[in-house]
């Protein structure tokens, strides 16, 4: 409840200060789906949420595939059918990943791969840099309440899915899918897909911190394998943010 309004209200505002891309990188950051697993590993135990942080890593795929669904539904296709694709492309890769088991260590490297491909795959848009004007009176409102309800709704569900289910359904783009309907509502398709190119880029330091954890889990204990996944995704998202970030002006 508190910390969905605060990330889509961050994400907005620097989206509209520094792009469409750095808001959809910022979602990327596992500031909802890391504190739930740390709760699965409060209370259901170190094997649970390991298992669970097995399923998240190849939802980071399926959110790939939901990005791509999005942006290549037509250039005639408006938002909604974009975002029912979108949807039914994660699930298509959910139910996939759901009954495709593959051993631990392989998960990451595919992941990767899907990730880079769809970022190959994702069309030029506009420049990182560019400033976004605000929207219409009422629009962050909106983004809050949309948000809000549907982690909620996202939330109530999960815990009657198992470990394994649960993880590959809770990287579902969320937040991202928010942010692209909003900026395809105010700037056309384009927009949509910085953000969701954004995105793609903040997902290798969510991809990070669920590989450190479900790799450290049970070894290390809770504590010390959150610590480190925090410190490795922080790092990959700076590294990131290197490529995304603005580039400096001279004064010249």
């Amino acid at each position: 409840m508190v910390v969905t309004p605060a990330l889509i209200t961050g994400a907005t505002l620097v989206g509209r200060r520094w792009g469409h891309a750095l808001s959809g990188w910022l979602v990327g950051l596992p500031l909802t789906s890391g504190p739930v697993v740390l709760f699965l590993a409060l209370d259901q135990g170190r094997h649970f949420a390991a298992n669970a942080s097995l399923g998240v890593i190849l939802g980071v795929a399926s959110q790939a595939v939901f990005a791509l669904a999005y942006v290549w539904s037509g250039r005639a296709t408006g938002w909604p059918l974009r975002l029912l694709a979108g949807t039914a492309a994660f699930g298509a890769a959910t139910d996939l990943f759901r009954f495709a088991r593959m051993p631990a260590i392989v998960e990451p490297v595919l992941v990767v791969g899907c990730l880079v491909l769809a970022l190959l795959l994702m069309p030029r848009g506009e420049q990182l840099a560019n400033r976004v004007p605000a929207g219409p009176p009422g629009d962050l409102p909106m983004r809050i309440v949309v948000a809000t309800a549907l982690v909620l709704g996202l939330t109530t569900v999960a815990p009657y899915l198992g470990s394994y289910l649960s993880g590959l359904v809770m990287p579902f783009p969320l937040y991202a899918a928010i942010l692209a309907v909003f900026a395809h509502r105010l700037a056309g398709p384009a927009a949509a897909a910085t953000v969701w190119r954004g995105l793609l880029l903040g997902l290798f330091s969510f991809l990070t911190f669920f590989t450190v954890l479900a790799g450290t889990l049970v070894p290390l204990g809770i504590a010390p394998a959150f610590l480190l996944a925090v410190a490795a995704a922080v790092t990959v998202q700076g590294a990131s943010l290197m490529i995304i970030r603005p580039p400096v002006r001279s004064a010249n």
